[in-house]
């Protein structure tokens, strides 16, 4: 149910809440636990997605651009894993959160403001789906913390449409994903459909509450959610890590 609301509200796929419960509640490791969760979040992510279309804030185009870009990334972000450090590409992501969250802080969201379709928008639509895509492969975590705050900040969008297009994006890789790690017997399957069941309650309740609230508020409230998702990728960058650990965090399918 958290992270049904979660992704309603910021539009995200909720996995970096569902997988470390999965490990701490379950016991389960780490790639059996991100196998779950892609199963867990797809009700969140369509429900999410399907509440901020009926309420006319989904761009199917701008989502499937950014997909495209996506999907590609994640196939580079697997292949570039084995060539650079891990935690060197964590650092970058922290510093990227930094600048998004200060940006978030001080920029005041257009709702009104539509995407204007051209060539070079296009074209740095793909550039950050495939960012997204990439950082999603190499560090676990999930295309919408990038493409939302990049969306709002410099294409200039309101914070409601590029929330929709986050989560349009992201379904196309969670179910790769999906089907790629229930081929490897990494899913479990009744608790994956537990967990989705409880976010089809609270997913529409968070995408209710996002067009509810300001869109002053709804940016503060995502750089608070990026200011979560940076502390925990400085405890990881910091925690020193076994030969072991660092493979499986590695082998591991990001969650969306």
């Amino acid at each position: 149910m958290l992270a049904g609301f979660f992704s309603g509200l910021f539009g995200i796929g909720g996995g970096i809440l569902v997988v470390p419960a999965l490990v701490v509640l379950l016991k389960l490791d780490q790639r059996q636990a991100v196998g779950t969760s892609l199963l867990a979040i797809l009700p969140a992510a369509t429900i999410s997605a399907i509440s901020y279309g009926l309420s006319g804030s989904v761009d199917l185009g701008l989502g499937a651009v950014l997909a495209v870009g996506a999907v590609v990334g994640a196939q580079f972000g697997s292949w570039l894993l084995e060539r650079i450090s891990r935690r060197a590409a964590q650092w970058v992501f922290v510093a990227f959160i930094v600048v998004m969250i200060v940006e978030l802080v001080v920029v005041v969201p257009d709702r009104a403001a539509q995407f204007a379709w051209n060539a070079p928008a296009v074209v740095g639509l793909v550039v950050l789906g495939l960012v997204a895509g990439t950082l999603s492969a190499i560090l676990g975590v999930g295309g919408g913390g990038v493409v939302v705050p990049v969306l709002m900040v410099w294409f200039g969008l309101g914070d409601l449409i590029a929330k929709g297009a986050s989560l349009v994006m992201m379904l196309p890789g969670v179910i790769s994903g999906l089907i790629g790690n229930a081929r490897r017997g990494n899913v479990f399957v009744k608790a994956g459909l537990l967990v989705g069941l409880g976010s089809l309650f609270t997913g529409p309740l968070g995408a209710w509450v996002a067009h509810l609230i300001p869109a002053q508020l709804g940016a503060w409230l995502f750089a608070g959610f990026l200011l979560f998702i940076g502390f925990t990728m400085v405890r990881q960058a910091l925690r020193p890590a076994s030969l072991g650990t660092e493979r499986s965090a590695d082998e591991v399918d990001p969650p969306q």
